[in-house]
């Protein structure tokens, strides 16, 4: 796992941080961004290994990214996690579990994460 390079999207800057500090412990270099548009920048600047992206986020929406990436042919092949505490908020917000069900994400994690849970499945992907 040495070297890969994964990013991280997602609007709380603590919840970034405890991503990152697992994967570097791991030995994977790590981006960060923190809403989608930041993302987005961030993809074009240096292609990740494999992609950490929460669903609800100011500007650009995680669902929003991960279609448009994996509709591009340059970005179709990087492994998305999507990050999602949706199931307890869809009563009080525009996201439905139906928009989780139409993403091609590779994986979902459900928040509050379970850092094993989550380097397991990073693991899976690459």
């Amino acid at each position: 796992m040495t070297g890969k390079y994964i990013l991280v999207i997602d609007d709380d800057p603590d919840m970034v941080e405890t991503i990152t500090l697992m994967l570097e412990s791991k030995g994977c270099t790590v981006g960060k961004a923190y809403d989608g548009i930041e993302g987005e920048e961030s993809i074009k600047t240096k292609r990740p290994d494999l992609i950490i992206l929460d669903v609800m986020m100011p500007r650009k929406d995680g669902y929003t990214l991960c279609a448009e990436l994996k509709a591009s042919a340059s970005t179709m092949e990087i492994p998305v996690i999507l990050l999602t505490a949706v199931s307890e908020h869809v009563p009080g917000t525009r996201y439905s579990h139906a928009d989780g069900m139409n993403t091609e994400a590779d994986e979902y994690i459900p928040k509050p994460i379970d850092t094993e849970g989550l380097w397991k499945a990073v693991s899976s992907l690459i």
